[in-house]
């Protein structure tokens, strides 16, 4: 039987997997697996087709295996064997709930509880965890909540214009989606599922350096004019980010800006994400034999072990040595698109960076300020803060790099107020990840309906007919501004700008 025959090779000496209905030969992969080789072990002698998918962007197999690591194919009497000894190691969750109609969803609050009932344990812990005591994820929004709108009357509104542009590129809607990885956790759509709902709203998609399909695939059916950008997480072996940067290049018709990501130089903590990784072996350790699983506990290494949860299994080799003077010049040398530097969180990182963009013309064009969703250090700053300390400290950043942010958005009047603050653009995550898991596609497409309905109603209210006109007396901040930064400015401002405008 192939359950007794598999079962022979669950050790590090030798590690055999069944994916798609192939057996493959991973031993001599194992030091090498970004997440660590316990993971594999773990599924060793098994089919672990339903973990690897997910998670894998197609073509990983081919890139990270030798030919002949490819043994053979299972037969069907086998396979359905080695399916049914897989169906042991997983979670009994609740039956799924029926998919709702997705116009009866109003809001992203209804949403997010819908794709809760439709996705597994471990998607819902990866998207909803946050770190330690997920107090900034709260204060994202309670930020947004704390600001005030100020409606003027006698306006025509009859429409209301929500294009604007972004890095020269012309878009319909401020709104764009923030790198959010492995979507297919969600749906099978993905991240091309993504691409997908929010075209017709002539939306920016930023992709996440740990998608879980290739960045070919998830521009191949985007629609005309439809562009995106790539987040980069630079790697400790830089040459594999060269090589990424290298494809990227290759579809300048779609990637409009490399986003180099720094607001997570180290895995953070994100304790739903860890528990849900604990549950998930003990329930894989549970049906294997003893001996198989003693094997595997006396093979360790120092990668992340399979209680770090998904988050920290894919942070495995991300480089922590990034600083203005090294790794700017490097990217520089291996990408001619547009920088955008994401995860400012003080005036001054943005004061560095408008500085930088002055010196160095064509590099750095523009900056999000992020808290990556209250994902990396707890008590960080919610983007609002930011926005106003540069209004504050170094208003000339606006005018001289395009400004986006995210964190927090829950509704159109949220985005509004970004823009009242001066952001170019503003970003939604989970938003995008919540409605894949709703409803597929059609539920990317239904959360920016309703987010960009309620852009326009909020603009109409307050009087404003296009994105042009919005600012910052629009809104009343005097409840955020208690909590800003208020120590001295901390800039060099020699030689740099001749004027500065005026203080908020």
């Amino acid at each position: 039987m192939a359950k007794v025959f598999m079962a022979k090779h669950t050790t590090p000496d030798s590690c055999w997997v069944v994916l798609h209905g192939n057996v493959y030969d991973v031993t001599e992969f194992l030091p090498e697996h970004p997440g660590g080789s316990r993971i594999i072990l773990q599924l060793a002698g098994r089919d672990a087709t339903a973990e690897y998918d997910p998670i894998h962007p197609p073509g990983t197999l081919e890139e990270n295996l030798k030919p002949e690591a490819k043994l053979g194919v299972v037969d069907p009497e086998s396979l359905k064997k080695l399916q049914q000894q897989a169906a042991q190691g997983k979670p009994q969750e609740e039956q799924n709930a029926a998919p709702p109609r997705l116009d009866t969803l109003l809001n992203l609050d209804e949403i997010e509880a819908a794709a809760t009932k439709q996705v597994s344990k471990k998607c819902w812990a990866y998207y909803f965890s946050a770190a330690d005591d997920l107090y900034s994820k709260t204060l994202n929004n309670l930020a947004y909540r704390n600001i005030l709108l100020r409606p003027r009357v006698f306006v025509d509104v009859t429409r209301a214009d929500t294009s604007t542009t972004l890095l020269g590129h012309r878009v319909s809607t401020p709104l764009y989606v923030s790198p959010a990885a492995m979507a297919r956790l969600a749906h099978p759509d993905g991240e091309a599922g993504i691409a997908r709902g929010i075209s017709r709203f002539g939306a920016m998609q930023l992709v996440s350096h740990n998608a879980s399909m290739t960045p070919e695939q998830i521009v191949a059916d985007a629609a005309p004019g439809q562009i995106f950008g790539w987040q980069l997480y630079v790697q400790t072996n830089r040459a594999k980010s060269e090589a990424m940067l290298a494809r990227i290049a290759k579809m300048p018709e779609h990637y409009k800006c490399v986003v180099l990501t720094l607001d997570a130089p180290v895995p953070s903590k994100r304790e739903h994400d860890e528990r849900a990784g604990i549950e998930a072996r003990l329930l894989i350790e549970s049906s294997k034999p003893p001996a198989a699983e003693e094997k595997g506990k006396n093979n360790s290494n120092n990668k992340p072990d399979s209680n770090s949860g998904v988050g920290q299994q894919l942070f495995f080799g991300t480089a922590a040595d990034l600083t203005w003077e090294t790794t700017l010049p490097w990217l520089a040398k291996h990408t001619s698109l547009p920088i955008v530097l994401k995860g400012i969180q003080t005036h001054e990182d943005a004061y560095l960076a408008a500085q930088y963009a002055r010196r160095h013309p064509g590099t750095i064009r523009a900056v999000i300020l992020s808290n990556h969703g209250g994902r990396s250090l707890d008590t960080a700053p919610p983007a609002v803060h930011t926005l106003l300390e540069i209004r504050k400290y170094c208003p000339e950043v606006f005018d001289t790099i395009e400004v986006w942010v995210d964190g927090g958005v829950r509704r159109g009047t949220d985005v509004v107020k970004a823009l009242c603050l001066g952001a170019k653009a503003v970003g939604v995550g989970r938003a995008a990840l919540w409605g894949l898991g709703a409803g597929g596609w059609k539920g990317v497409e239904r959360t920016f309906e309703i987010l960009q309905g309620e852009i326009l109603t909020c603009m109409k209210m307050m009087g404003a007919k296009d994105i042009s006109e919005l600012g910052p007396r629009f809104i009343n901040t005097r409840m955020v501004e208690r909590d800003i930064f208020d120590g001295d400015a901390g800039l060099d401002r020699s030689g740099l700008w001749t004027s500065g405008r005026a203080k908020l």
